[in-house]
């Protein structure tokens, strides 16, 4: 498997000193806000001035200023005629003198004219922070080939905050050469004013919930947006032991345009399984429930069974199996389109160490002795997310219980088989049920994980997020702003969060406008529901809390995005085994802020890397992006991602920049958004991502910049073969003494409920329980001190 590891270092190899001028310096020109954009002032050594020498790697390479000039006497020419990895690039000097000064939020036009004869040249630009310095930002445009001078124009993104300063130039990182002449940077206007409001002051603030007439028909725990816009919900057996006994698993298909729903004939018990979108769209979904657990005896147990779901005939047909049983898997897509897959409970009930691998060529799970093993237990659906030099990062985010030993998060690099723990993660043994998202855009590297619990110990959920930029050298959490408290249904009715109440079973959505959606949660385990949503914004790292989910949102519930910009939430299994089938769908404050764009036509729908890609647009817009269709559950979906597509802007006519790096947005089916300079975005257009076009498949990241270079946490590599981890009977936080298979008594009460046997019984009343048969002879939480086999009867309660 290639994961396309990148080890880089940005080097200047002829920085210029002040002076030493043969002529003096060319101003800016009023608008222009480049210094010696044509390069006609020479500078000390052998560059213009204000222009250096950059780049790294294993090559050859020569910097000419040539003669052979689209305007005046003077271009730049970059050439590599031998390169094994790394690139060489002609860059704006990274100085207060020349480096153009920039306005954070604000857009910037760049223009240029080139010549090239190789493919493997991009517009790249390097930001200078405040704080941090000068750091790579981001690569714009992929020049194509050009033996005549062509012109090339890209608009930036946003500034982002803390950025004074700005460099940007050609870079060449594969053989051939690149001529630029004439550049130029301008300011783009400031953005319109702000629409007047068309709906309610609180819709326009805070936006809009509605509870959908038509119920969900399934018990779905699982979601998966589909590329024709439908939305395939997963049940299985939906948590229901009498559907088990009876063999009655379901899934159904939603249509959000028609608000119908299908039910899906479905072959197994895909309760718990995971999925992943496959590059042809299809959904492949691996292992489920093979047994549910017996009082004394095993716990849930894996089998090794996996499927593809096909979109277009809407049925389920059988891979062949997966080399270990995995009850709550990951799965990751790869760049390259392969999917890896880690944890779960095997078919005995015991953890699986075993590392699975799908290979896109071959549509199928690769025998064991092809797939590298460090024979680690990840735990329960542990969040791994593809990095962009290949690596996966384990955000610590996963179900059930305590965290893995260690820091609670890591690196994973596959093609070394080594794991890096890394630092800084809050309270990593109470991060269960979290949620971990790869922050907007996915070329930032931010990773954003949100509140949790512990399932088995149960303490009141808290309110933590962490962020780690995994493009720094050495990457670490560190702490972000709390998540907003809002009301807890103790019992007796929503009332105040206090004190770090916060919230587990969290879900979080990215928004076409570039923020986060987070919505749903509960205090305890599968109890006490938590009403409260708010938006985060990654350039201020801040919450606005929005209008609230009026329905219970816990264990085994759902949220996603809509291709038409609205979030979906379905789903609730509380403890006392019922199911909440109300399906919310919720408007967004961007949906009242005026007439939305709209994508007129997309030229092309089939896209490769280091595409340049046209769209017509019907007014004007500020920004557009690819957004990965979610595959949700458990408040999980790594391969959730939203990838800035860098524009150029002729009237109604809008070029994307497609990035080069399958890193970035693995190949498959993504939601292609335009958005306004208010943030309203368009109804999403779908376009299929494959390739590479210009990049040969063993170098598909031929331009990652450094990054989580050398982390120095303690590095692992594989440790000794084993067949699994041992795990509890009760690792579900369900202690199955009591009542039927899909009722869940807590292992641990709440602590403010833990002391009596009066208490815990009127929690559970509190709950819905009602009273509850004991399953044998055991009674561990003192629930039936006269031993008639029934929890919580009178006697129950004066007997100590």
């Amino acid at each position: 498997m290639n994961t396309y590891r990148r080890r880089t270092a940005l080097v200047a190899v002829g920085a210029l000193t002040a002076g030493l001028l043969l002529t003096a310096p060319q101003p800016a020109s009023a608008a222009n806000l480049i210094r010696n954009p044509g390069f006609e002032t020479a500078g000390a050594g052998d560059m213009p001035y204000c222009w250096e020498k950059s780049g790294w790697g294993d090559n050859d390479f020569a910097f000419t200023t040539t003669p052979d000039a689209h305007t005046g006497s003077k271009a730049m020419k970059v050439e590599l005629t031998r390169r094994v990895d790394g690139d060489r690039k002609a860059l704006i000097t990274e100085s207060a003198e020349c480096a153009p000064v920039v306005t954070p939020g604000r857009q910037y036009d760049l223009g240029l004219w080139y010549k090239t004869t190789t493919p493997d040249a991009s517009v790249t630009l390097f930001r200078h922070d405040t704080t941090a310095g000068w750091q790579y930002w981001t690569d714009l445009k992929t020049l194509e080939m050009a033996g005549t001078w062509t012109e090339a124009t890209v608009r930036t993104p946003e500034v982002p905050a803390g950025t004074d300063r700005i460099s940007w130039g050609v870079s060449v990182y594969g053989t051939g050469s690149a001529t630029t002449d004439d550049y130029t940077m301008e300011q783009v206007a400031a953005p319109v004013p702000p629409p007047e409001c068309t709906g309610t002051a609180e819709q326009c603030a805070n936006g809009k919930w509605d509870v959908l007439p038509t119920k969900n028909p399934v018990r779905s725990m699982h979601s998966v947006v589909l590329n024709n816009g439908k939305v395939l919900l997963i049940a299985g057996s939906g948590n229901n032991e009498s559907m088990f006994r009876a063999g009655t698993f379901t899934s159904a298909v939603y249509d959000p345009q028609k608000g119908t729903y299908k039910v899906i004939p479905t072959p197994k018990d895909m309760f718990c399984a995971g999925h992943v979108q496959l590059q042809d769209g299809r959904v492949l979904v691996m292992s489920g429930n093979k047994a549910y657990p017996v009082p004394g005896g095993h716990g849930y147990e894996g089998f090794k069974d996996s499927y593809v779901f096909d979109p277009e005939t809407e049925t389920y047909s059988r891979t062949n199996d997966m080399n270990d049983g995995h009850w709550y898997p990951s799965a990751t897509i790869l760049g390259n389109g392969d999917v890896i897959s880690f944890g779960g409970l095997r078919e005995d009930s015991s953890g699986s160490v075993t590392a699975e691998l799908f290979s896109e060529a071959e549509q199928q799970w690769q025998p064991l002795w092809k797939v590298n093993q460090t024979w680690s237990y990840w735990g329960l659906y542990p969040s791994m997310i593809l990095m962009q030099d290949g690596r996966l990062f384990y955000s610590g985010s996963h179900v059930f219980g305590n965290n893995i030993p260690g820091t609670g998060s890591a690196i994973y690099d596959y093609a070394a088989n080594t794991i890096t723990q890394v630092p800084g993660l809050q309270k990593k043994d109470e991060r269960d049920q979290s949620a971990s998202v790869l922050l907007p855009p996915a070329q930032d590297q931010k990773v954003l994980t949100l509140g949790g619990g512990n399932i088995d110990s149960n303490p009141e959920a808290n309110r933590l997020t962490d962020i780690i930029d995994l493009k720094r050298p050495d990457p670490s959490y560190a702490a972000g702003p709390p998540i907003p408290q809002g009301t807890v249904d103790l019992g007796d009715g929503p009332v105040p969060q206090t004190g770090d109440q916060g919230k587990m079973y969290v879900s979080a959505v990215l928004l076409p406008d570039g923020k986060v959606l987070e919505t749903g949660g509960a205090l305890h385990n599968r109890a006490n529901p938590v009403f409260e949503t708010s938006v985060f914004d990654p350039e201020s790292e801040t919450f606005d809390p929005v209008a609230v989910d009026p329905e219970a949102r816990g264990y085994h519930s759902s949220a996603f995005l809509l291709p038409d910009g609205r979030v979906m939430t379905t789903g609730d299994n509380p403890g006392n085994g019922s199911w909440n089938h109300d399906v919310s769908v919720y408007s967004p404050p961007y949906l009242f802020k005026g007439p939305r764009p709209s994508i007129t036509s997309v030229i092309d729908t089939e896209w490769n890397y280091g595409d340049t890609q046209r769209i017509t647009v019907d007014r004007p817009i500020a920004k557009a992006e690819l957004i990965r269709p979610a595959a949700v559950t458990h408040s999980s979906d790594p391969n959730q991602r939203f990838v800035d597509l860098p524009l150029s802007v002729d009237g109604g006519n809008v070029d994307l920049n497609v990035t080069s790096n399958p890193n970035l947005a693995p190949p498959g089916w993504y939601m292609l958004f335009a958005v306004d300079a208010n943030g309203v975005p368009s109804v999403a257009k779908w376009v299929h991502l494959q390739g590479p076009r210009a990049l040969k498949a063993t170098d598909a990241s031929a331009h990652v910049h450094d990054f989580a270079d050398a982390p120095e946490g303690k590095v692992t590599g594989p440790g000794k073969k084993r067949t699994s981890q041992k795990v509890s009977p009760a690792i579900s936080g369900c202690d199955r003494h009591y009542g039927s298979i899909n009722v869940c008594v807590p292992t641990d009460f709440p602590a403010e409920v833990r002391k009596t046997t009066a208490a815990r019984c009127a929690w559970l009343k509190a709950n819905d329980y009602g009273r509850l048969k004991v399953n044998g002879k055991d009674d561990p939480l003192g629930l039936d001190r006269d031993r008639d086999g029934i929890t919580c009867g009178k006697k129950d309660l004066t007997r100590r």
